[in-house]
């Protein structure tokens, strides 16, 4: 791609993280910057699409490119995991989204352990888990997609393998199994998406997602949950809290 067309997007870039180009504000057209760089159309077309691959623009057929309305989720793993939060009667999610408007699809339901999640749950092969896949969808926008196995003679028959797990939570439930999570492990890898993928999150092309495979232990080490997520990169911003 023309080295040109990358230097035109990190302008336009730079005028929306500054602020001056606002969320829902129409990007200069191709013949504007035409004019303005003395570039191709093409070339300026290159450069609108690179902000689009990259969820800060949109692109309306027929109107133009605008910024992107959608404020980025900012996911604090420490604040969501932590235990003040499911004990109290508050969702993980609580964390993310505040009162922004949540639509959750919940399926519930019992197989076999795939071979990776029972080797992470130090389960014998063929044991059974309850699988919890929810997808997330934020102010109309699909922006998560989450897979959860649990141990099936750990959580059978438990508020757990319902749709609605109530107050606090899957983790709320298995502190009151004797089972409370105090410990959390997270595998993060940034990659492209499937095409089924693709759809599922209605993610434009060139957009990347983030896969974090969660895993959740006992005070004894014992791994009660795994829980698989995929998220659309263009809607995170993932921030972690180390102390020495």
């Amino acid at each position: 791609m023309p080295e040109t067309a990358r230097q035109i997007a990190d302008d336009l870039r730079a005028r929306i993280e500054s602020g001056e180009l606002q969320p829902g504000d129409r990007l200069p057209g191709e013949p504007s910057l035409v004019r303005t760089y003395g570039v191709a159309k093409m070339t300026a077309n290159q450069a609108l699409k690179i902000l689009v691959s990259e969820g800060l623009a949109v692109a309306r057929p027929g109107s133009g490119t605008y910024v992107r309305e959608f404020r980025p989720i900012r996911r604090v793993a420490n604040d969501r995991l932590s235990k003040s939060r499911w004990s109290s009667g508050r969702s993980i999610w609580s964390a993310d989204v505040a009162q922004r408007p949540l639509v959750t699809d919940v399926q519930v339901y019992e197989t076999e352990a795939p071979h990776q999640v029972g080797r992470l749950l130090n389960l014998d092969p063929g044991a059974p888990v309850i699988v919890r896949s929810r997808k997330f969808v934020v102010e109309d926008r699909p922006v998560q997609m989450a897979t959860s196995y649990l141990p099936a003679e750990l959580v059978r028959g438990t508020a757990i393998a319902q749709p609605n797990t109530g107050p606090g939570g899957s983790y709320a439930r298995l502190a009151e199994l004797g089972a409370e999570p105090v410990r959390f492990t997270e595998e993060l890898r940034a990659r492209m998406p499937s095409e089924e993928e693709r759809s599922a999150l209605n993610l434009t092309a060139g957009t990347p997602v983030v896969e974090i495979c969660r895993t959740a232990f006992t005070e004894d080490d014992r791994p009660v949950e795994v829980n698989q997520m995929l998220l659309d990169a263009g809607s995170y911003v993932l921030e972690y809290r180390l102390n020495n």
